[in-house]
């Protein structure tokens, strides 16, 4: 099997190309340097070149206040770049998974989402990342989407990092307590993918590692195994300005992965841990 990994220089996408390595899968990881998914026909060129039997898509457009301001740039990327990709899928006869996010719900009520619930964007992040799931469904047949939330990796930026460094400056950190939702730690997640990939058991999907929280309530727990003597003052969403609106339910059923015989990623607290293991034998070296 070949796999075509986009957004290989990202948080998701390093993880998922360093998991195919470690299983001895034939793997490309591609970035923005490589080639343009905003661009139909070097994108068409480039997929025919390497010609992979399946495509791990991990780029996406994040910056999800940012987004609000750059319509067209975020559903160049988001949209159009998922539908090229799943043009060229279709041509050389690859599946595809897609990378989707918790944003494509109206985020209301306490009720796990379900997979096939009815979807309802309140950002423009949000909208062009369901435009990117309604590219691929209308496609191709052999599919998958994956929908995350709060996800967190070596690579990049993400919330434990940014705690990590405001607890060098705070003792007391406001931090939102009225979003509820589940962490992800990419290198179980890059697992699960990987996994996923090399089976037919197409569809669509939630995949968070287990458990549910607060943002306040990460916070917390990541003070608490980093050691860091910070407190942290929970405050509602609403004493943040935003231009983006964020979901205040992300919680989303994980039953699906079972039905279909892939096991559930380990609860999230087990998830913090070993990153934060991984983050100071990194700042060690």
């Amino acid at each position: 099997m070949k796999v075509l990994v986009t957004g290989s220089g990202g948080q998701l996408g390093y993880d998922v190309c360093r998991v195919l390595m470690a299983q001895g899968i034939e793997h490309k990881g591609v970035d923005i340097l490589d080639f343009d998914i905003t661009d139909r026909v070097q994108t068409q060129r480039s997929m025919e070149a390497y010609h992979p039997d399946a495509v791990i898509h991990c780029s996406a457009w994040t910056a999800v206040d940012a987004a609000e301001d750059m319509a067209e740039k975020v559903y160049a990327v988001n949209s159009y770049g998922p539908r090229y990709l799943a043009e060229a899928c279709k041509k050389i006869d690859a599946k595809m998974l897609y990378i989707s996010t918790d944003y494509v719900f109206p985020g209301t009520g306490e009720r796990f989402y379900q997979p096939d619930d009815p979807t309802g964007p309140l950002s423009v992040y949000g909208k062009s990342k369901l435009d990117g799931e309604f590219a691929v469904r209308e496609l191709l047949d052999r599919f998958f989407i994956v929908r995350t939330s709060w996800v967190f990796g070596k690579n990049g930026n993400n919330f434990v990092k940014t705690m990590l460094k405001l607890a060098e400056k705070k003792q007391v950190i406001d931090v939102v307590a009225d979003q509820i939702g589940s962490p992800t730690y990419t290198a179980d997640l890059a697992s699960l993918l990987c996994e996923m990939i090399q089976t037919d058991l197409y569809g669509v999907y939630h995949a968070t590692n287990e458990g549910i929280c607060s943002w306040a309530g990460f916070a917390q727990e990541i003070f608490r195994q980093s050691g860091k003597a910070v407190q942290v003052n929970p405050v509602p969403t609403s004493a943040y300005f935003s231009k983006a609106a964020r979901p205040l339910n992300s919680r989303m059923s994980k039953k699906r992965l079972e039905e279909q015989g892939f096991k559930r990623l380990p609860v999230w607290q087990d998830a913090l841990r070993r990153y934060l293991s991984e983050l100071e034998r990194l700042s060690d070296n």
